[in-house]
């Protein structure tokens, strides 16, 4: 008798396969996406009561550590399953751009006029260089050859040996300019050559063992807002950089002539994904792009503030907005699927973990979320409809 259900079991599943088919179509249709709030702190040790700060450090992780600087009072490690506070490093004025990590040593320049090197599962500081002005910028680690490089708020790069602390060169350029973006571009490196960003407008290549020039391309001209505080992004032998308020440039990384460009500015480093772009723009939106010549795929008009750099998240596009809330997109078409208000806006690019389903930012409060994100789908699903 087993047999016999077996065999009319396997017949049915043969003769239905397009009802299962639908089937499973309408279910993945009524899935939906649940973002909830899981835990959140207040960044700074004591209420700030003076004005009100950029807080945009985007996260950084290390096995169950959540480490968050604020632009207040310092950095700060938390228990990234519970919010229980690990270790916490004060710092005068705070830490308002962002840091990288190696292994468990975390870099980052701050407010205080000091870049650090720090034990990141301690917090104990290992050395500081002294860059006598306020760092705003994230730094970049070539771990391959222990070198660390960072901008500082003086339009001054620096490179430095990340085990000791040790200058080992630096690169300045003068910007006469009455109006200037606070911020900084990250660097980013390529078979040798440093690429790099100023608030003049220029992008400039840099041989990354000796600082030399070699070449620079001012892009941003006659705007109030030259500065190229986007970080470069490397694709292939493409960079992609955009001016604050002027454009978004597809460049040559051995020549640094542009191959093309497309109206809108950029605060935020674009996100590449397969074969598209996707830009925030400082005029207010959210673009999908074709990779290989700009052409606009879709669009997502920003109602609060201008949009945060956008991360792909389990097939959406996520990002914050100055003033407002955390948006989760279809990446494909644009469509908003959730959204989450922190109150105040958020700077900070947010950290997500697709495997663990957590997403992690500050707000503009200072305030350090811990998020849950994932699709539900329907707890049974009947046999035929």
């Amino acid at each position: 008798m087993k047999s016999v259900f077996s065999f009319i079991g396997i017949a049915v599943l043969l003769s239905g396969c397009s009802s299962f088919e639908t089937l499973m179509s309408r279910t993945a249709e009524k899935r939906a996406f649940q973002a909830r709030q899981v835990w959140v702190r207040q960044g700074p040790e004591k209420d700030n009561l003076a004005f009100r700060k950029i807080n945009r450090m985007t996260p950084v992780v290390l096995g169950n550590l959540l480490i968050q600087g604020n632009a207040i009072d310092g950095m700060i490690a938390y228990d990234r399953d519970s919010g229980r506070e690990m270790w916490r490093l004060r710092v005068l004025n705070g830490v308002e751009a962002g840091a990288t990590l190696i292994n468990d040593r975390l870099f980052f320049g701050a407010s205080d006029g000091l870049f650090y090197s720090v034990n990141a599962k301690t917090g104990n500081v290992l050395w500081t260089f002294p860059t006598r002005t306020e760092n705003i910028a994230e730094p970049l680690l070539d771990a391959a050859n222990g070198v660390i490089y960072f901008l500082s708020g003086a339009n001054v790069v620096y490179a430095l040996d990340a085990e000791s602390g040790r200058q080992l060169w630096l690169y300045s350029r003068q910007d006469n300019s009455n109006f200037s973006i606070r911020g900084g571009s990250k660097p980013a490196l390529k078979d040798g050559n440093l690429f790099i960003g100023f608030s003049d407008g220029t992008l400039v290549s840099l041989n990354a063992k000796t600082g030399n020039l070699q070449w620079e391309l001012p892009l941003n001209k006659n705007k109030k807002f030259r500065d190229i505080d986007a970080s470069p992004i490397i694709d292939g032998e493409q960079i992609f950089v955009s001016g604050y308020d002027d454009k978004l440039y597809c460049v040559n990384a051995q020549k640094g002539d542009v191959q093309w460009k497309i109206d809108g500015g950029g605060y935020y480093p674009v996100t590449i994904y397969g074969d598209k772009l996707y830009y925030a723009t400082t005029s207010g939106e959210v673009w999908a792009l074709n990779k290989s010549n700009g052409q606009k795929l879709w669009s997502y008009n920003v109602k609060e503030g201008i949009p945060t750099q956008v991360k792909i998240y389990k097939g959406l596009a996520v990002f914050g907005e100055s003033q407002g809330h955390l948006r989760f997109l279809d990446a494909n078409t644009g469509k908003m699927v959730s959204s989450f208000d922190p109150g105040r806006g958020i700077m900070s690019t947010p950290f997500v973990d697709d495997k663990a389903n957590q997403i992690f930012f500050i707000s503009g409060e200072a305030n350090v979320y811990a998020m849950e994100a994932k699709w539900t789908y329907p707890q049974w699903i009947p046999y035929l409809q």
